[in-house]
């Protein structure tokens, strides 16, 4: 299994990859998730995130699975916070528990640093239970809690 960065001509496995977690996850979790955005817009968002120096967008080849990952701007309210964000993290079903996952974290994790990050994040449905305990195992602890009312 090779993860690597993403370049323009990867694009599109990284959308396909994307466009399988909205309906994996959101699809499934979220009533108001609009599983058609890949389709319509995901091409620009994503070539532009793979252009931008303060975004990560890696792909564990073979369709194995992505994650993107971002600086944050500065926070005037957390001055010492330097935050990286992990935005969005797929592995393919056949290929859970078997590494990748860890290894896209890895690169993450390094690339964050590398830049000057102090602080990782990343969100997860309240009900995706595995996500969670993956999160958890790679060092992941709550920080914020968001509750909803619909």
């Amino acid at each position: 299994m090779t993860v690597s960065e993403c370049r323009p001509e990867d694009v599109p496995e990284l959308l396909a990859s994307a466009a399988a977690l909205f309906a994996e996850d959101g699809g499934r979790r979220d009533p108001f998730m609009d599983t058609g955005w890949p389709a319509r817009e995901g091409t620009a968002y994503y070539a532009g995130l793979v252009d931008d120096p303060d975004c990560l967008c890696l792909l564990a080849r073979d369709g194995g699975g992505h994650l993107v990952g971002r600086l944050r701007p500065p926070n005037p309210l957390r001055p010492g916070a330097v935050t990286a964000v992990l935005e969005s993290m797929r592995v393919a079903p056949e290929r859970r528990r078997t590494g990748v996952g860890g290894a896209l974290v890895d690169a993450f994790l390094a690339w964050a640093r590398e830049r000057g990050a102090n602080e990782m994040t990343v969100q997860a449905y309240a009900q995706n239970d595995s996500a969670l305990a993956f999160y958890r195992a790679q060092g992941f602890r709550p920080f914020e809690v968001t509750l909803a009312r619909t």
